[in-house]
């Protein structure tokens, strides 16, 4: 099975080496040029952050604010959720509370909104983005279930027995899904402020509710031939925006890395395949432009990462940069640290720097999860968005990674970055 799956994988790679050729674009698309992001034919280095919550904003001036504050910082891209689903269960509380919603479910189709409380929101995150001099990465939906995702498809399409992992086969679902796909990039196709279309935010064979099931294992290559089909649906859409996955970068390495844990040899899930990513082979596809990974070893390891376990988060996320970088140099793309984040203030001052700094020099973007925004004024400054998402005293939500400018020990981390990355440009 490895064998094969490494035939396959240099064949993948044999096309990835034509598709990695410059690509003609208009005036104002990023594109890439080998393992560099290039803009208007000079290399495009920069720092880039997460605002998931930007198109929940009711406020224009409040978004003008954000992209604003994102610029005077040295921002050059941020990454937002182009989806937001509801049941018509919730339609009632939605319009109610003025939550921003595009995709409203019922039995086993979805209707889009077009209108002020919808798609029009994210018209003007796009064209304030714009104004701004940002770029932005739009995720077409997302794995979990926050704002919607793609678990929606599976329960309304194929009902509730099924697995997580029959979005990734279903034709149905899968039909479903590119005709919201469509109406996103018809949209937007024109827009030089689109860095990226993003197929999925973090997928998975298993989700939050549904399990997976035995088609989705390691050597299957489940995520690795949907991400080809969507890549080729979305370039067929749009030959001149760049496409990613989305993905948190997870190996299938013939020999995976491993950690005790309780007396017990465990085989790491992030390199043996059992999420269901295949990092080289996403990477290798033709229409995948660039990779992308996600870093949370508090998050993924609890059980190593206590007081007084030689367990070290800082030189975890030192070979998890180190391996993508490989990666990123053998199949010839660029590749990007797309979300990341620790805790606490001590561990963000002392970490942060050293994984910014070596994956700069490793030639990767960055996106820190996530950009903190002050003084925020809809609804006096206090909003519940979501779940537990609020807009609290004028600060946007903040789920313990969130960076604000007042803190200045963080802040100051990727503001010099920036700086750095302008002067390699």
């Amino acid at each position: 099975m490895r064998f094969l799956a490494l035939t396959c994988l240099a064949s993948l790679v044999s096309l990835a080496t034509a598709a990695t050729q410059k690509r003609a674009v208009p005036e104002g698309f990023v594109t890439t040029n080998g393992q560099a992001f290039e803009l208007d034919g000079q290399p495009f280095y920069y720092v880039g952050t997460n605002a998931f919550w930007l198109p929940l904003l009711t406020s224009p001036e409040d978004v003008d604010a954000t992209f604003q504050t994102m610029a005077d910082a040295g921002i050059k891209v941020a990454r937002t959720w182009a989806f937001n689903a509801i049941n018509e269960t919730e339609l009632s509380t939605a319009l109610s509370t003025n939550l921003t919603y595009y995709q409203v479910w019922n039995d086993s189709d979805w209707t889009l909104n077009e209108g002020p409380q919808g798609l029009q929101r994210l018209d003007y995150v796009v064209s304030s983005a714009a104004q701004h001099g940002i770029k932005l990465i739009l995720t077409f939906t997302n794995n979990w279930i926050g704002y919607g995702g793609l678990e929606l498809y599976v329960y309304h399409i194929i009902g509730n027995d099924a697995t997580h992992d029959e979005f990734y086969t279903n034709p149905t679902t899968i039909a479903s899904y590119q005709r919201y796909v469509t109406a996103i990039v018809n949209r937007y196709a024109d827009s030089s402020a689109v860095f990226a279309w993003e197929l999925v935010n973090e997928a998975r064979c298993a989700g939050d509710s549904l399990p997976s099931g035995p088609d989705c294992v390691p050597g299957s290559e489940t995520l690795t031939t949907w991400y080809q089909l969507q890549s080729d649906f979305v370039r067929n859409l749009d030959p001149y925006h760049m496409i990613t996955t989305g993905g948190e970068g997870q190996f299938y390495w013939a020999q995976p890395d491993e950690y005790w844990y309780n007396g017990t040899l465990v085989s790491d899930s992030n390199f043996n395949g059992e999420a269901g990513e295949d990092f080289e082979a996403s990477l290798s596809l033709p229409n995948i432009d660039f990779g992308t990974y996600h870093l949370y070893p508090q998050t993924w390891y609890p059980e190593l990462d206590y007081p007084g376990s030689n367990f070290s988060v800082r030189d975890f996320g030192l070979g998890w940069i180190g391996a993508h970088a490989n990666t990123s140099a053998y199949v010839g793309k660029p590749v990007i640290m797309e979300e990341f984040g620790v805790t606490g203030l001590e561990n963000k001052t002392a970490i942060y720097p050293v994984w910014v700094g070596y994956a700069i020099a490793t030639n990767h973007a960055i996106h820190p999860w996530q950009f903190g925004m002050l003084n925020l004024t809809e609804d006096g400054g206090n909003r519940v968005l979501k779940y537990t998402d609020d807009i609290y005293e004028g600060a946007s939500p903040n789920d313990g990674f969130t960076v604000y400018a007042n803190q200045t020990s963080v802040w100051d981390i990727f503001v010099d970055a920036a700086t750095v990355q302008d002067w390699r440009a």
